[in-house]
């Protein structure tokens, strides 16, 4: 009997009695044929078509996606954290202790720069208002301070004392001394002070001195007129500027040549300070 098969793609005949064809293990079909049960019409792919590749397990892909997904929302919950944190940080910062500061008012006076009401004013419009120590120094030039402490007494008063010198009759000096002693003032006291000591060199009072050397910036010697001379000390009211007390003459000896100097460059000379053992005795005598 002829064995008849059909068309090479065609579709075979379920009635046909042919079976599996010569050469083809019983069974199992042919590679890249489809697979089927007894019974049932198998469909061949058509001539030149490609065969499909074996499909892959999905599996890692799955779990990757997984592990990625994880990630995100754990990156997305922080950084919703953070941005929470650094909201509240900014727009909501946590209350502090405040300290409330008045700004100053530019039309009110100072205490210790004006003179307070009802306090009588001397009738001298060289008045001038001191805001240091070193200001106080205008009494000597005859001019009040409007905001000096009120002068009551003598007797404990603090004192500042100011010098001037035959090169400078107009500049006047703080002269320290009697540290410790009640009418002792620092430069920070200066507005309690009520008394203000001035020390006046007596024109000719020129005295015989001795030559002094010294080495100058270039490591020169140079030889310096050590000059004595005298002071007259009064006592001022330094809120009025009135004269409240003499504290007689006060010498200036040039005895020894001092350690340090200060001389004038073109009459090279130099003039010795009032003796600090003198002006103790004049102020505790003033003051007790």
């Amino acid at each position: 009997m002829s064995e008849s098969y059909p068309p090479y793609g065609g579709q075979p005949d379920p009635n046909a009695p042919w079976g599996t064809p010569p050469g083809s293990p019983v069974g199992q079909p042919g590679y890249g044929q489809p697979q089927g049960y007894p019974g049932q019409p198998v469909t061949a792919p058509p001539y030149g078509a490609p065969v499909p590749p074996p499909q892959k397990s999905k599996k890692g892909l799955y779990i990757g996606l997984g592990i990625g997904a994880v990630v995100l929302v754990l990156l997305v919950a922080c950084g919703g954290i953070i941005g929470f944190v650094a909201l509240n940080d900014e727009d909501d910062p946590a209350p502090g202790p405040t300290t409330s500061v008045a700004a100053p008012d530019p039309t009110a006076a100072s205490p210790s720069t004006a003179p307070q009401p009802g306090e009588p004013q001397p009738d001298n419009n060289n008045a001038v208002t001191a805001q240091s120590s070193s200001d106080m120094s205008a009494v000597c030039d005859g001019s009040p301070i409007l905001n000096a402490a009120p002068y009551t007494s003598p007797k404990g008063a603090k004192v500042l004392t100011f010098s001037n010198s035959p090169d400078r009759p107009s500049s006047w000096r703080s002269e320290s001394f009697g540290y410790g002693e009640p009418y002792y003032a620092r430069s920070t006291e200066w507005e309690k002070v009520p008394v203000i000591g001035c020390l006046t060199y007596v024109e000719g009072s020129e005295g015989p001195g001795r030559k002094c050397d010294y080495k100058d910036s270039s490591q020169k010697t140079v030889t310096i007129d050590y000059v004595s001379s005298r002071y007259t000390l009064t006592f001022h009211n330094a809120k009025t500027g009135e004269k409240i007390g003499d504290g007689g003459t006060i010498n200036a000896p040039a005895t020894r040549c001092p350690s340090f100097i200060a001389y004038n460059r073109t009459t090279m000379k130099a003039y010795a300070s009032p003796d600090d053992g003198a002006l103790e005795l004049a102020l505790g005598k003033f003051t007790g």
